[in-house]
């Protein structure tokens, strides 16, 4: 491959790379040579080469993987969340919330529609915006806040990156990550910097090293974290504010992805006085994945630029999906449906748990595991792959730590989705488990 990569200037050398991919020459998962040696034998400076690889960054061709390279993208196995495809297997590994714990939005609907709203008007609906208001100020009290809303958390952290950063700025991302964090960082064109997560979040020194390595973002779950479940305990959180104090301009993304739904309180890791940061929340874990919604509490500044990012496209949220949300988060009824959601969604999942742990004849799985959140995350003492191909066996179809990791290290770590299994079906998976556990280490052994 490197011996036909050409050119002596960074977009020839990006068209080179891109011509060699179209003809089949270089296919999808391919490493490109380090920057050194492609630079060496086309005695070009190396940041010519960085730059032709930024190009293709930005158009989607490649992702950069830190110490791993630059990769050529194979848009085909993107690990994506939700149903796979054409699988005759029970899939327990999907990350939905439960259909029937969504609340209908039937009865809200007729109040909502109201006169049309043109150009240039406020674009936050002020009935949601009164609601939001209260709630965000009520985990960030003292702190001058602007609200914005956006088509999801997707959206918004991809915009509040974009707004931040350049190409190849670092990003400290939690390690396990979620799926679209980790798509958003490495399509950006930013380097990833993984920050270990343990049963209590973000850990302290992983989130220093990051900061010493230049990280100029950070996105931390404060709890239920995707893929582990793990949330923020007041001690941590303190101690992660006492790292970022000494970086008050380094962008602090928070996704609070579970907000209603989690059983654990929110802790914020934004330290006072800091100058750049964002508290995201959905509302797709409990009023659905359709509902692409997002509020973004932020600073001033970080607010405006967030609404530059807006303004050539979509501009605002549609007022229609703004009054519906407003509409069911303000109806008791509904918040007391999603209350018993979040209690069902800790309780299944501290039940299969406990089942796991008990055909295992050991608490290993118990003590590491976390029940909040939509999925389990349950360790394997051989890679995780093997333990899969053994559930796959018995009907099965898991998610793979690999999937969340940052780094190309074999995963010891299966995600789980329980919470819609019945209780027979639910002691199925965990007897399952723990038989493919054993199978898989005799076999390695």
């Amino acid at each position: 491959m490197e011996s036909r990569i050409m050119g002596s200037t960074a977009a020839e050398i990006a068209e080179s790379i891109r011509e060699l991919h179209d003809h089949g020459h270089i296919t999808a998962g391919d490493t490109l040579p380090p920057v050194r040696t492609l630079a060496e034998r086309l005695t070009v400076n190396r940041n010519t080469v960085v730059s032709a690889y930024r190009q293709l960054v930005q158009a989607g061709i490649a992702q950069t993987h830190g110490r791993g390279g630059t990769r050529i993208v194979d848009h085909a196995r993107t690990p994506q969340e939700g149903f796979a495809a054409d699988s005759v297997l029970r899939d327990v590994g999907t990350g939905n919330p439960d259909p029937r714990l969504i609340p209908d939005p039937s009865s809200a609907l007729p109040a909502v529609v109201g006169r049309p709203v043109l150009y240039g008007e406020p674009v936050i609906d002020e009935a949601l915006e009164e609601w939001a208001r209260a709630w965000t100020a009520h985990d960030l009290p003292d702190v001058d806040l602007r609200l914005t809303v956006t088509s999801g958390a997707v959206d918004a952290v991809e915009r509040l990156l974009a707004q931040a950063l350049t190409r190849d700025d670092a990003v400290a991302l939690e390690d396990p990550c979620w799926l679209a964090g980790i798509q958003t960082a490495r399509l950006g064109g930013y380097r990833t910097i993984p920050v270990p997560v343990d049963e209590h979040g973000m850990t302290v020194d992983g989130l220093r090293g990051a900061m010493d390595a230049g990280a100029r973002a950070v996105i931390c779950t404060p709890r239920a974290q995707n893929p582990t479940g793990a949330s923020l305990t007041s001690e941590r959180a303190t101690a992660l504010r006492g790292v970022l104090s000494d970086h008050p301009y380094a962008l602090v993304i928070e996704d609070d992805h579970f907000s209603l739904l989690s059983q654990q309180p929110f802790h914020s890791i934004v330290p006072p006085g800091h100058r750049r940061f964002a508290l995201v929340r959905s509302v797709s874990k409990f009023l659905g994945p359709d509902m692409c919604l997002a509020i973004v509490a932020s600073d001033p500044t970080t607010a405006d630029r967030l609404a530059l990012r807006l303004s050539p496209g979509t501009t605002w949220v549609s007022h229609l999906l703004q009054r519906l949300a407003a509409a069911l988060l303000a109806d008791p009824g509904v918040r007391a449906q999603i209350d018993a959601a979040g209690r069902h969604y800790a309780q299944r999942n501290g039940a299969f748990v406990a089942r796991v742990a008990a055909h295992r004849g050991d608490d290993a799985t118990a003590a590491a595991a976390s029940t909040d959140g939509l999925n389990v995350w349950v360790h394997t003492p051989v890679p995780a792959r093997d333990v899969r191909e053994q559930l796959m066996q018995r009907g099965w179809l898991a998610r793979l730590g690999d999937d969340f990791a940052l780094t190309d290290a074999a995963s010891t770590h299966l995600r789980l989705t329980v919470h819609d299994l019945d209780d027979a079906e639910a002691e199925r998976l965990a007897a399952d488990v723990a038989a493919s556990v054993t199978a898989a280490v005799s076999k390695v052994g």
